[in-house]
């Protein structure tokens, strides 16, 4: 299968009622507003300057396609501070008209079967929503759902509220952040770049963050979130403390898209200015018909008991053609930020 035409993958396995978007991933419950009252306060969107330098990139900790260690060398670049949000999205949707792949219709010709033999909910405009089972599971399938109406704009569908300026924009596919990075005058970063920016210099570890710490799930996933950290659901940015880069959200709230292309496992040849594996060469175990892309640090899904990733060495293939409500980006600039406008 072509990388173009993943979403009618997803749609496909959805209607037999697996759905196959990477073994942690979407969501959509609303945050705290108390926790939003007294901690989340505004955060500059100004990029940040990393200098380039040489980490310890990938790790044996947890899971095998992590690894192995070895040290990486990245030259420097700008980064936004937080995740790219709905306010600074729907900018980029005024000025340009811009609508995202959720917002339209799936096309039927991309099933491979007589359109009769499709459901009408799965060629209507949606996305993935985590849904809680009622009892205990590890099968994702028994906790996503294609939501029509699910998109940037309506995260749990039309029948739920409207997106939150300041949460970070999920729902989107690899092309829709591609347009808005062309627009902004940046790019999606490398793997290295982005687990560079993450770690900060901080040695690898398996251990959750504190509640205080980062926005992961508390409690037995998929069925107990104790939220302790405040949010069933994404927390708008600027909610947790900055890394040492200055950078927020880093690990947990949403997955972030990165440039690459997904193979498990990292070459241990590879040690400057990487770009990850080519389209030939990716292969994801989790969506063997697809050429995914690498996401990286997790999300407020990620708990102790079945998701162990909310870590900057953590990775896990996206499906590109379709977004989700845990999933999310923040692009990196070759050019001071101050010349972009």
């Amino acid at each position: 299968m072509k990388s173009g035409t993943p979403q009618a993958a997803f749609l496909a396995i959805a209607a037999a009622g697996a759905i196959v978007t990477g073994a942690c991933s979407d969501s959509a419950p609303q945050p705290s507003a108390e926790r939003m009252a007294r901690s989340c306060a505004p955060v500059s969107s100004t990029p940040v300057r990393l200098e380039g330098g040489t980490f310890v990139m990938g790790s044996l900790l947890v899971y095998p396609e992590e690894g192995p260690e070895r040290e990486t060398t990245v030259d420097g670049f700008w980064i936004d501070p937080h995740e790219i949000t709905n306010a600074q999205f729907e900018r980029f949707v005024e000025a340009t008209g811009y609508v995202t792949t959720a917002e339209k219709p799936v096309n039927p010709a991309q099933f491979g079967v007589p359109r009769e033999a499709i459901p009408a909910e799965l060629l209507a405009p949606g996305s993935a929503v985590f849904v809680a089972p009622d009892r205990p599971s590890n099968r994702y399938q028994d906790w996503w759902r294609y939501v029509p109406g699910a998109n940037w704009r309506y995260p749990e569908g039309s029948d739920g509220l409207p997106s939150e300026p300041n949460l970070p924009v999920v729902h989107l596919s690899y092309a829709d952040m591609l347009a808005y990075a062309e627009w902004r005058g940046g790019r999606l970063p490398t793997e290295a770049e982005w687990e560079y920016a993450a770690s900060a210099g901080e040695a690898a570890t398996k251990v959750q963050p504190g509640p205080e710490e980062a926005n992961s799930w508390q409690g037995v996933f998929p069925v107990a979130d104790e939220e302790k950290d405040g949010f069933s659901g994404a927390a708008p940015v600027g909610c947790f403390a900055p890394n040492a880069n200055g950078l927020y959200d880093m690990v947990g709230n949403v997955w972030e898209v990165t440039a690459d292309h997904y193979r498990p496992g990292h070459d241990p040849e590879d040690r400057h200015k990487l770009s990850g594996p080519s389209e030939t060469d990716a292969y994801d175990p989790l969506n063997p018909g697809l050429v995914t892309r690498v996401m990286k640090g997790g999300s407020y899904l990620c708990a102790p008991n079945y998701c162990q990733r909310y870590r900057p060495q953590a990775r896990q293939g996206r499906d590109p053609g379709l977004g989700a409500s845990n999933v999310g980006f923040r692009l990196v600039y070759d050019i001071p930020p101050s010349e972009l406008d």
